[in-house]
Formats: structure tokens, sequence, C-alpha cells
């Protein structure tokens, strides 16, 4: 079988994708993935073919000054870029690469919007991963008029209720319990855990990171996380992304460093806090090693991840735009001593042990066919 897995954005749309490619690459089954140029590069590390949708990435992105968190800025992108623009683009290009590759399914994440429409066109069974953990972020009304819009454009018949948001086949790769209940997955929905099971987390380090996107959107914040981090007498390392220099916050006492990149995975074992910008895959990472967050939530789905956490107790808050270095060190100080914090990630931890691997979701590809 051949199975064409499909994203848009950036590292936190490719990387749920990837247990499932291996799993099925494992099976014995031929797998590429179709995705923006300038994620050819990550994608082909990986060990996948890539098929550019889009030209290489150009300039770096610009640094920009912080802005206060705007629900209805952020769903107008969702509207706007994703679904309208995104859609618009991607199918076109979608259908001829699908129809030099011949898949026999396509699997997308839950926000390209162009490969659900290009897959109905051809007839292709299509599975959705789940890639907006908590929920809410993307619901129908956000997106509805430009999806009508597109079908009617590609002579696809209507579609009223947007069945196409859920294909043939939802796969999420996270613990049930932390999608928010008033945000519910569809009825069939396979869960399944992105790695092997894990160990508590044991170590003393605190992890800070904005993720790939939301980092040079952040104005001074690195700067005055970094400041109440230094008052910790914990180690902390700190990740900047490819785009920020990690030399130009200056000298740091010996327990605080700063890099470009640390691959999670190697980092988060030796976890005891993570503060970050509350991005799906950094709290599921976090929460797959039973490790508890400090969160300051910029935009996208991060409000709704930030929320979820708060009220499984498995997280502070912090506003990025007010936050001052003494309420980065309290906050932290607080998850370290609590040990209330940690005893709630793990149970989150512990869920995501139970559930199936990736290879447990091949076979229900398979059955698409």
């Amino acid at each position: 079988m051949r199975i064409l897995f499909t994203f848009v954005g950036g590292s936190g749309h490719f990387r749920p994708l990837v247990p499932l490619a291996r799993a099925a690459a494992a099976a014995g089954h031929t797998v590429a993935f179709a995705c923006p140029g300038r994620m050819v590069p990550a994608v082909e590390k990986a060990g996948f073919p890539a098929l550019a949708t889009s030209p290489p990435g150009g300039a770096p992105p610009d640094r920009l000054p912080l802005s206060a968190p705007d629900p209805q800025r952020e769903e107008r992108d969702l509207r706007e870029h994703f679904a309208r623009t995104g859609g618009r683009e991607n199918t076109p290009v979608l259908l001829k690469l699908a129809g030099q590759w011949r898949p026999d399914v396509v699997v997308r994440c839950e926000v390209d919007f162009g490969a659900a429409l290009a897959a109905e066109r051809l007839g292709l069974p299509c599975a959705v991963v789940l890639v907006l953990a908590a929920g809410g972020f993307l619901r129908p009304g956000v997106v509805a008029e430009p999806l009508h819009e597109l079908r009617a454009e590609q002579g696809l018949p209507a579609d009223p209720r947007l069945r196409m948001l859920a294909g043939d086949l939802v796969l999420a790769p996270f613990p049930p319990s932390f999608r928010d209940p008033r945000f519910p997955v569809p009825d069939g929905t396979f869960a399944f855990r992105q790695g092997d099971p894990r160990p508590p987390a044991e170590g003393e380090i605190v992890y800070f990171t904005l993720g790939t996107v939301f980092n040079t959107e952040s104005g001074d914040l690195f700067s005055r996380v970094l400041a109440g981090l230094r008052k910790l007498s914990a180690p902390v390392v700190a990740t900047t992304g490819e785009h920020i220099d990690p030399a130009e916050f200056g000298p740091q006492p010996e327990h605080v460093r700063i890099e470009r990149f640390v691959p999670q995975e190697s980092l988060l074992p030796r976890c005891a806090v993570v503060v970050s910008h509350g991005g799906s895959g950094s709290v599921l990472g976090a929460l797959a090693h039973g490790v508890p967050s400090v969160l300051l939530p910029m935009g996208a789905d991060q409000p709704h991840n930030a929320r979820r956490s708060l009220d499984l107790g498995t997280a502070r808050l912090l506003d990025p735009v007010t936050v001052t270095p003494e309420d980065v060190e309290a906050a932290v100080s607080a998850v370290l001593a609590d040990e209330r914090y940690r005893q709630a990630a793990d149970r989150l931890r512990e869920e995501t042990n139970a559930l199936p691997g990736a290879d447990a979701a091949v076979p229900l590809l398979e059955k698409l066919t």
C-alpha cells in the first residue's frame, strides 16, 4: 500500500505524523510526505521521501514584538491563512502530486484542508491526525465559509456539516482525558501514543522553550523569563530556535545553558518542570514523561492547551505580556515545591503509556482501502 502523509505548517504539524509513518514503513508499506518546501530538509532528515508543495524557505522570519493574545485574530488566521489561502493553493498542488505518486491512502494533519479536498476529488480514503490537542481552536464555524467556497470551486458536493474535517478515520496522538470535554473528538477516533512507554522523569532540570514559530514573535519574553529562571538553584536549559542566537542574551551563570536546539526526547527524562508557550507538542511531550509545566500561551491553540492543563492540575499559567522575572521564579518554584503538579502530570503519563502504539493504527489505515 502507498500512503501519502501531508501537513502544512512546521514541526508541530510534522512530528505527530512521524510515528505513524515509521510504523507504516515497518509494516512494509511505501510512504512519502507532501509538505511545505521549507520542511523538506526536516522530513528527509527523519528518513522519508519529501514532495514539496511550495518553494523552499526564504529569508528568516522577522523578529516581532509580543502581542497580547487575541482569540479573534488567531481564528481569523486559521480561517484565512490555513483554510482559504492554504486550501486554495494546496489543493491543485496535491492533486498533481497525488496523480504522479499515486497513493492508496492520504493521511493529513488536521489543518491541511487542501489535502482533504484533493483526496475527495480523487476518491481516495483520507485519515486525519489531530495536532491541536485540547480542541476548541479548530471549530466548524471558524472555517465553514472558506471550505464551502473551496468545495464549490472544486466541484465537490455540498457538505453542510463539514464531515470532511473528520475524513474516513481520525487518529489522536494524545491521551483522551487531555481533550477539553466541551470539544469532544469524533466518534470512532483512535487514540495512540507517539513513542514507547516512558518511566517517570527523574531529574531537576527546568527546561524553557517557546517552540519553533512563536519564538520569533515573542519580543523580550525570552529575556524576562531567563531573568527569572536565573534566580533558581535548579539547572536550567533553554532553547531559542534556529533563528535566535543564544549569544544575544549575554553571559549566563553556570547553572543556565542556552542552545538553539536540544532534542526534546533527550532532555525531558531529566526534567522537573517545563516552561513553555503551551503548544501541543511541548505540553504533550512533557506530560508523556510525567513532567508538569508553567505556561505562557501566546496564540493559536496554546490558550486552549493552557486552560486544559490548568483544569487537570498539571500546570500554572502566566500572562506573557505582563509577566515579570519575579513571577517566573515564583511560579516555577511553586510547581517544584508542590508534589500535586507532578502527581497530576504522572496520571497523564500513565494514561499515555496505556494507549496502543502507532503500529496499532496501521491495520486501520489498511482497512480504508
